[in-house]
């Protein structure tokens, strides 16, 4: 079932239930009473990422607290999803964009990866996370990512589980269709890994080709930012052997 887009969707930390009462945090108090404008009453979604997604009601209003219940459960939840997306940290304007479209495309883990020309050594987690939350409000989806700690490449692919096949984006690839590649992967257990602005040094990329677990693919005839290259690589997996195809 698709998600409600006509009601407002609000994450929460506390389990949910038939009759649970949920006390908003005071960002979310001052949200609902003072942005939205909702009184005692009115309906709204929660969900937290294992309970599924409940309709719920406001209870109670103080002047810095709302007060909720859990009516009735409206979508049950999901399996969670399985891609692992790697991605170099960018700048933060665009790296809340990337983290945001990652979670709308069916990302499951965000795995940031250090690589030779890495902008961003050390990413805020915490602001991954709530970008991660604003997106799966707005969008709909009730099974958040995991986000991981930052992790070196030659680390990230020193622990990777040989079984997941790993999809990298080669800019110095020989062609500029991806899709008899991917159509040629038959594992369906996936990562995706986009580089940093500066490309993959040619060590990195002869470490990668040299991989048996690594896929490497164009993403077309003309260069792409690093956040557009995610987004691109996403959909095109998603499309031609990911989730997209059971839906």
């Amino acid at each position: 079932m698709r998600a409600n887009y006509k009601m407002q969707r609000l994450y929460v930390p506390q389990d949910l239930s038939s009759g649970a009462a949920i006390e908003a945090s005071a960002e979310q108090s001052h949200y609902l009473s003072h942005v939205l404008r909702l009184g005692e009453g009115a309906e709204l979604l929660l969900f937290n990422g294992r309970d599924g997604e409940w309709l719920a009601r406001i209870e109670a209003k103080a002047k810095k607290s709302v007060r909720l219940r859990a009516v009735e459960e409206t979508r049950k939840q999901p399996a969670h999803p399985d891609l692992i997306y790697c991605f170099a940290p960018l700048k933060q304007g665009r790296l809340d964009y990337l983290v945001q479209k990652a979670v709308e495309m069916g990302a499951g883990v965000l795995q940031p990866v250090i690589t030779q020309h890495t902008q961003i050594a050390r990413p805020g987690i915490e602001r991954l996370r709530a970008n991660v939350v604003e997106a799966a409000e707005q969008c709909g989806i009730l099974a958040l990512p995991e986000v991981r700690e930052a992790q070196k490449l030659d680390l990230l692919l020193a622990s990777w589980d040989h079984d997941r096949r790993l999809i990298f984006c080669d800019e110095s690839a020989q062609t500029d269709n991806p899709l008899p590649v991917l159509r040629d992967v038959a594992e369906r257990r996936l990562g995706l890994l986009i580089g940093p602005e500066g490309g993959f040094s040619q060590d990195e990329r002869r470490q990668l080709h040299a991989l048996p677990f690594v896929t490497a693919i164009p993403l077309g005839p003309r260069i792409l930012r690093a956040d557009t290259a995610a987004v691109a690589a996403l959909a095109l997996i998603q499309a031609s052997i990911g989730d997209w195809q059971t839906i």
